[in-house]
C-alpha cells in the first residue's frame, strides 16, 4: 500500500452516533497532510442517513484541503443507499481494496 493512503476503516452500524467520529478521525488525517484516503466498509453492516451526511462532509473537507477520499467494499445496502441519493456518482467507489492497488499502482 502506498505510504500517502491513509485507510479508515468504520465498522458496524454508520450512523448518528458514529458521525461525528467518523467525521473528525477524517479531518485529523486531513491536518496531518495526508495524500489520499481510502475507506474501507468491509466491516461496516448498515449505514443511514446520517452516516451518509458524515461521508458527504468527510468529502467536502479532504476537497478542500486538495486531497483525495475513495471508498471500498461498499455492500447490497450502502451500494442501494448510494445509488438512491446518486452518490455513487460523488465517491469513486472500488470493489475492494485489491481493486482500488490496481487502480493506483495503474496511474
Amino acid at each position: 500500500m502506498n505510504p500517502a493512503v491513509k485507510v479508515v476503516e468504520p465498522s458496524g452500524i454508520l450512523d448518528g452516533t458514529k458521525a461525528n467520529e467518523f467525521r473528525q478521525e477524517i479531518s485529523e488525517h486531513v491536518a496531518k497532510g495526508v495524500q489520499m484516503i481510502l475507506i474501507d466498509f468491509k466491516d461496516v453492516t448498515f449505514m443511514d442517513s446520517s452516516g451518509l451526511g458524515a461521508l458527504v462532509l468527510a468529502l467536502k473537507t479532504v476537497r478542500a484541503a486538495k486531497t483525495q477520499m475513495c471508498l471500498c467494499s461498499i455492500n447490497e445496502q450502502i451500494k442501494m443507499l448510494f445509488e438512491l441519493t446518486s452518490m455513487d456518482r460523488v465517491f469513486d467507489i472500488y470493489s475492494d481494496r485489491e481493486d482500488f492497488e490496481l487502480a493506483l499502482g495503474s496511474e
